[in-house]
């Protein structure tokens, strides 16, 4: 394992004001604990839409040598925060400026997935009720209604009655475009990457309707599976996809990739997430703990992926612009 002090002064990244900054500020405090244990000299800011000048100055009296993005969501997970340091040029954690905001986008990475033949639901970008109604009526039912650039599942809601769509719809509108897509009947699936290795593959078995916000933070029903169940060639077909679909978005470093596995045995890709969670019920440390990383390794790991010296594209966005 590196020695922590080759790292320098790290700066660790955390709350934001995005509708994740209460899960930002948890990963946060599992991060800063784990780094401290290790040794590694860590300073934390709490980032607000004002941090501009508080950063740069902080960067000036004593400057850092990397920074640790655990910030979920708009404003961090989007590439904003990315930019901004890279102006300041301090090398960060995890996946880079045109990469984070590709990754942020569902629409953007359903359209690069499906440019490169991956497996991603039928989906429809709706911007008033009478185009999801169309939608409906196309994608059939049940149907998931979501905001094209949320995570952690804010905004999502799955409507299994027609009546209920304008409800759902209404709620995902308060968080900016809307998108639809076909439901899939099956088991929920994550696979984790660090450094371009996939993690043991995660079942998630939840009451809930989909493995919503409660689901992922705050209920103690929520069943982690590892190992997932699948047999071996399974298992590895769906670390296959979920490598190639991060690789294809420009994603690098670590992140995380969810699925939907249908009851023929189909793997359906639904997003991407390039600052995943690291709280207590966080998928992540799971899957790392299960391959036998425990949390001051695996956070180490994360701070080495500021290492990286250029920009990795996504390989599938020319494909992609060819389906707009």
């Amino acid at each position: 394992m590196r020695d922590p002090k080759t790292f320098g002064r790290v700066l660790l990244l955390m709350g934001g004001w995005s509708s994740e900054r209460a899960v930002s500020l948890k990963s946060g405090a599992t991060v800063l604990a784990a780094l401290e244990r290790a040794g590694v000299d860590v300073t934390v800011m709490d980032i607000d839409r004002h941090c501009i000048s508080a950063l740069v100055a902080a960067h000036a009296a004593r400057p850092f040598a990397r920074a640790f993005i655990i910030l979920h969501g708009r404003g961090g997970e989007d590439g904003r925060i990315q930019a901004l340091l890279e102006l300041l040029d301090i090398p960060y954690t995890g996946t880079d400026v045109a990469g984070s905001a590709i990754g942020m986008d569902k629409l953007a990475c359903k359209r690069i997935w499906r440019g490169e033949g991956l497996p991603t639901p039928p989906w429809a970008l709706v911007d008033t009720l009478a185009e999801a109604n169309a939608a409906l009526n196309e994608l059939g039912l049940p149907v998931m209604v979501k905001p094209v650039a949320e995570g952690s599942s804010v905004g999502v809601a799955k409507v299994d009655r027609a009546e209920d769509l304008a409800t759902a719809f209404a709620e995902a509108q308060r968080y900016g475009s809307v998108m639809m897509e076909r439901f899939v009947r099956g088991g929920e699936y994550t696979v984790a990457i660090l450094n371009g290795q996939p993690l043991p593959a995660i079942l998630l078995a939840t009451p809930h309707a989909f493995y919503d916000y409660n689901a992922k933070y705050l209920a103690d029903d929520t069943e982690y599976r590892i190992p997932c169940g699948l047999d071996p060639a399974q298992e590895a077909q769906m670390k296959e996809i979920a490598v190639r679909a991060f690789d294809l978005i420009g994603g690098s470093g670590w992140g995380r990739v969810d699925f939907m596995r249908d009851d023929a045995g189909h793997n359906w890709l639904i997003e991407v997430n390039t600052v995943p969670g690291m709280t207590d019920h966080s998928l992540v440390p799971m899957a790392a703990r299960a391959a036998g990383i425990d949390i001051e390794t695996l956070c180490l790991e994360i701070l080495g992926t500021a290492d990286k010296t250029e920009s990795k594209p996504a390989r599938g966005a020319d494909n992609a612009l060819g389906q707009l």
